[in-house]
């Protein structure tokens, strides 16, 4: 199965797949606005402005799985990640990103690049998947990595 053929809820509630971003390089990212980390989505947000005219996109998933830092509706949560951060990049609707039940997604994202040891669990929210235009899963970049650290891996594959 390809990234794009996987299925996707927005964070408005409509179900569709990743293909619409087929031929783009992707940021995937596991979210959470009460999250210490949350200050990254204005970074992210410059990456998908900054680069969103050469075919690249930021796609958020927010998650509640550490900590419950992701608390609200997905109403409530595109509202705070407006209001708060400015987010205009693609938000989706809650998802979990580790265990049995974790998104088919991120079962694919973890399985192409792990983390360290060679570990497929995603340890805490705003852990970053770098996909490339033919929809291969390049890089991850742990939760600490800020958005602007990880421009030039960007820049490299556009």
């Amino acid at each position: 199965m390809s990234i794009y053929d996987i299925e996707v809820k927005t964070i408005r509630g409509e179900v569709q797949t990743l293909a619409p971003y087929r031929d783009q390089v992707l940021l995937i990212v596991n979210t959470a606005t009460g999250c210490g980390f949350a200050p990254q989505f204005k970074g992210l947000q410059k990456l998908h402005d900054d680069y969103n005219d050469r075919g690249f996109a930021v796609l958020g998933f927010p998650c509640a799985q550490f900590g419950n830092q992701e608390k609200g509706s997905d109403s409530e949560v595109a509202e705070a990640c407006e209001i708060n951060f400015g987010v205009s990049f693609p938000l989706y609707s809650k998802i979990n990103v580790n265990g049995n039940d974790a998104h088919p997604l991120f079962k694919l994202l973890t399985n192409e690049a792990r983390g360290l040891l060679g570990s497929k669990s995603i340890k805490w929210n705003f852990t970053k998947f770098l996909v490339d235009r033919q929809g291969n899963v390049v890089k991850r970049f742990g939760p600490t990595e800020e958005p602007n650290k990880i421009e030039a891996d960007i820049v490299n594959i556009l």
